[in-house]
């Protein structure tokens, strides 16, 4: 299994930046979690491959280039693009973001060949496809309906803890699979600023640890993600202080593979 986190924004040689304002997961060049970045940072290739995006949460760091994305390819779609969310997150995608207002209802519109967008709700806990994967989500701890995600290529599995803090149910689920490869965990605010951190529904390196003590499985890539561009230097300085094995910050571009 391939994954790659879009960058938000690259320098003026073309690289991409470390400095990560939105969130955009892509797996084996096919299927997005989340759209935050997902009209900026996707290769041409990836433009004509990615046609389902799974979205856990409808804050704006998480879906804000997902209409555009649609709008990009409107003309040219032969497939509607599949956003898979809860039914909580689609009321409120249709609410606040495809409305008429702050964009056209994608749902409702067709091409020459197709709706150019399709919605594909799903149920927490129960496990559903999503191309050539399968996929559970867990419900977390965040400030607005919010899943994590534990995804299987049928011989990779790997978990996203998506934004939340302090949580169970989806440990519940991860300590439940033998077989989890990586994890991505959010560390969005240094441990100065915990209170904020916890009223907001993130974690800072402290509250990572702290998760991370609930997982029963070892040996495993764990990649911190989520970290706020203003304290990333001191989010790594931090988070490479805990000493725990396999843990890191996620580089946006890089191409993992497990």
């Amino acid at each position: 299994m391939k994954i790659q986190l879009l960058p938000s924004t690259f320098d003026q040689h073309g690289c991409a930046s470390q400095e990560q304002r939105l969130t955009c997961f892509v797996i084996d060049d096919r299927v997005a979690v989340d759209a935050g970045s997902i009209a900026l940072g996707l290769s041409e290739a990836q433009h004509e491959s990615v046609r389902d995006v799974i979205v856990t949460h409808p804050h704006m760091d998480h879906m804000a280039t997902l209409p555009i994305f649609i709008d990009d390819h409107f003309a040219l779609l032969t497939e509607p693009v599949r956003v898979h969310a809860t039914d909580e997150v689609v009321a409120l995608l249709e609410r606040d973001v495809f409305n008429w207002t702050v964009y056209p209802r994608f749902s409702q519109l067709k091409n020459e060949h197709c709706f150019v967008m399709e919605y594909i709700p799903f149920r927490p806990r129960e496990e559903f496809r999503v191309a050539h994967l399968t996929v559970t989500a867990v419900p977390v701890n965040h400030i607005v309906p919010t899943v994590g995600l534990v995804v299987s290529d049928g011989r990779t599995t790997v978990a996203f803890s998506s934004d939340t803090a302090a949580t169970e149910d989806f440990w519940e689920v991860v300590n439940e699979r033998p077989d989890i490869s990586a994890l991505f965990i959010e560390s969005s605010f240094p441990n100065s600023m915990g209170k904020l951190a916890e009223v907001s529904g993130h974690l800072t390196p402290e509250g990572v640890a702290a998760e991370l003590r609930k997982l029963s499985h070892n040996h495993l890539d764990v990649l911190a993600v989520h970290l706020k561009p203003s304290y990333r230097e001191t989010l790594v300085r931090e988070l490479d202080a805990l000493g725990i094995s396999g843990l890191s910050a996620m580089e946006a571009g890089r191409a993992y593979e497990w």
